[in-house]
């Protein structure tokens, strides 16, 4: 009998499903604030299903994309544990979307840090930036002549999405370079 998507789990149950040891999740929970099950009496844990998504994005920044404790730690930081989620999850335009903000945030923080009141907006600045989007074609998604929707060719083949994703992460670790720089 399987359980409903919003039962808890136990340790047992979830180590089994991410193919991960016990001990591991043990260990991530003390380095990972953001994972809190819920433990019962003798010490038993309980992930709630918000619980075992964080831990599949970590298993899957540590394992699959190479970056150490402390670097998930940093992005978790920077970024949310729901940008974790979403990088678990391969949804890319969470990811995109959750970017997007925290980087307008940090451009209003850094304007509102350099400009005196009265100075020209943000959205003055941006009026050219705001109409450059790559065409579909870009991604490989519409015909030469083409920049709008195209039937059957909307889906990316599972190699773009992880060499979409791969560009995305070096991005955001570029930003966050140029960022320290500033």
């Amino acid at each position: 009998m399987d359980k409903s998507p919003d039962a808890f789990r136990t340790i047992s149950e979830v180590a089994e499903e991410l193919d991960l040891p016990q001990h591991v999740l043990r260990f991530w929970e003390t380095r990972f604030n953001q994972i809190k099950p819920m433990k019962r009496g003798g010490g038993r844990r309980y992930y709630r299903p918000q619980d075992v998504d964080l831990i599949k994005g970590i298993r899957h920044m540590l394992y699959d994309q190479g970056y150490t404790i402390k670097g998930v730690q940093k992005l978790l930081k920077e970024n949310g544990a729901q940008f974790i989620v979403a990088i678990g999850a391969g949804d890319l335009a969470a990811v995109e979307a959750i970017a997007q903000r925290k980087a307008a945030e940090a451009a209003d923080e850094q304007e509102a840090a350099r400009a005196p009141a009265g100075a020209s907006s943000r959205d003055e600045m941006l009026v050219g930036e705001a109409r450059a989007k790559p065409s579909r074609r870009f991604f490989g998604m519409g015909r030469p002549d083409d920049d709008g929707p195209v039937q059957g060719e909307g889906k990316l083949s599972r190699d773009n999405r992880a060499l979409l994703q791969e560009a995305l992460f070096d991005l955001l670790e570029c930003k966050r370079l140029l960022d320290q720089v500033r």
